[in-house]
């Protein structure tokens, strides 16, 4: 069964379980060793594996690198920028020549065509001047005003998306990313969910119940493996306990 809530760190462990059995999987059978091994996988180590040149950083330059928040450290620009009517949209423009399309498309010929902003070493030194440019133009037009710049200039962005976004978005709908389970007691009463991924042609996967009703196995947890009579159940039941 797969656990709710599952942290980011469970999540990146699971998936480097998951390449570290198909890789197994592949020496015994590709191979034709015939044999299995053990796939250890620790949830730190999931994520230590994601820290990019954190290690070679430090061991070189002495670079103890700390929160960038929704930077990206060393390239610029790269970041998340609010909009007027309070959405955000992530924009990429850290190529030389994006940057000079990005800039001119924020109203910044003059920043496009600054030598101080030529190469991507030169604007790691002026990340706060540029970023400041960049939300001072952003936060005067809407999100889709942005976007629709931006995408005119050929500079990568797009926007961060809630739940709600999510399940109205024409992308997500295409890939048929939800399916719609009843709920147990009423047939027409049904709950969105998340659909299986990933899609396979042969054997596709959906959920066929979405779990029993709160409380529904009270009796046989509280009466069964607690011991406690019925009577006392009704009382808990009736207190709104349980």
């Amino acid at each position: 069964p797969v656990r709710p809530n599952l942290s980011m760190g469970d999540t990146i462990a699971g998936l480097h379980a998951a390449l570290g059995i198909l890789t197994a999987v592949y020496h015994r059978d590709v191979k034709r060793t015939g044999e299995g091994q053990v796939v250890d996988v620790a949830i730190y180590e999931g994520i230590f594996n994601l820290m990019e040149s954190m290690v070679p950083e430090y061991d070189k330059y002495g670079v103890v690198r700390e929160r960038q928040g929704s930077k990206l450290t060393g390239i610029v620009p790269t970041n998340t920028y609010p909009c007027k009517d309070g959405k955000y949209i992530i924009i990429g423009g850290n190529g030389d020549s994006i940057f000079k399309r990005l800039m001119t498309a924020a109203g910044r010929p003059d920043m496009a065509a600054d030598a101080r902003f030529a190469r991507n070493n030169d604007r790691v030194a002026h990340e706060e001047e540029i970023d400041a440019a960049i939300t001072a133009w952003t936060t005067q037009h809407t999100f889709d005003e942005v976007l629709e710049a931006l995408e005119r200039a050929e500079v990568p962005a797009g926007a961060i998306l809630n739940v709600a976004d999510q399940v109205a978005h024409p992308h997500f709908q295409a890939r048929g990313l939800f399916e719609r389970v009843p709920l147990p007691g009423d047939p027409d009463d049904t709950v969105l969910l998340p659909k299986f991924a990933p899609f396979l042609s042969a054997t596709p996967g959906g959920t066929d119940w979405a779990g029993p009703p709160l409380g529904a196995h009270n009796r046989e947890v509280y009466g069964g493996l607690l011991g406690l009579s019925d009577a006392e159940i009704d009382e808990l039941q009736a207190r709104g306990a349980i």
